[in-house]
């Protein structure tokens, strides 16, 4: 039975944040990821109504993630004022962090994803949320996705936010570079020296490649796109 749209005259949370992760293309699975929970943890609450309500940080997170209020997802009015995600007068500017915006495709065709790339516009993220979640300003740049190897995550003209940092790799999303081509694939660990390469798209097959064949550019850790 599908969940009925958003009503705020009845602020509904289950249904105002299935109606936000559809809109931005987000699967509940990874948006449990994004706020440290297990991967049905949001699935349970929309579809099963456990836990009854989101706990504070986890709304806080969702709420800035989709630029909503908090009352959206559930935040109590009551003797509580609400939280608005439109920049507050008294915020420093150190608040907001300018993220540059490359002027690069990734996903079906060659480009380039260079440290000397020229910025043509910036991202303003805040602060905090990067903090939050362990991201280093430094080590982040703004893409531009092209093709539909990986729709519906992520569609022709949406741009993702790369980060940069050594980490260890794991299942996730990256932008990564094979010969000379740029692109944008979920990638998974078959086995040892090796990296399977797959598109949300199943129309494309997966590709496999030795470890030592492709460049891992950065994961992605944030989407923004028209709905």
């Amino acid at each position: 039975m599908a969940t009925p749209s958003y009503d705020p005259d009845k602020g509904d949370p289950r249904a105002r944040l299935l109606e936000l992760a559809e809109a931005r293309g987000a699967s509940l699975s990874s948006l449990s990821e994004f706020i440290g929970r297990n991967t049905s943890y949001l699935q349970q609450f929309i579809r099963k109504g456990s836990p009854k309500k989101l706990e504070e940080g986890d709304r806080r997170k969702l709420a800035e993630f989709f630029g909503v209020p908090e009352g959206e997802l559930g935040a109590e009015s009551g003797g509580v004022e609400e939280k608005s995600y439109t920049r507050p007068s008294n915020l420093r500017d150190d608040d907001f962090i300018a993220v540059p915006r490359l002027p690069v495709m990734v996903s079906a065709g060659p480009g380039q994803f260079a440290a000397g790339e020229t910025p043509f516009d910036n991202f303003g993220f805040s602060g905090r949320w990067l903090r939050d979640n362990g991201l280093d300003p430094k080590m982040l740049s703004a893409v531009s996705v092209e093709g539909d190897s990986m729709e519906p995550l992520l569609r022709a003209g949406d741009e993702v936010l790369v980060d940069r940092t050594p980490r260890p790799l794991r299942d996730g999303v990256y932008v990564v570079r094979l010969g000379d081509t740029l692109m944008i694939k979920r990638v998974a660990q078959p086995g040892a020296g090796r990296l399977t390469l797959l598109s949300q798209n199943l129309t494309y097959p997966p590709v496999e490649v030795a470890l030592d064949e492709v460049e891992v550019i950065g994961r992605v850790v944030w989407k923004s796109g028209r709905i």
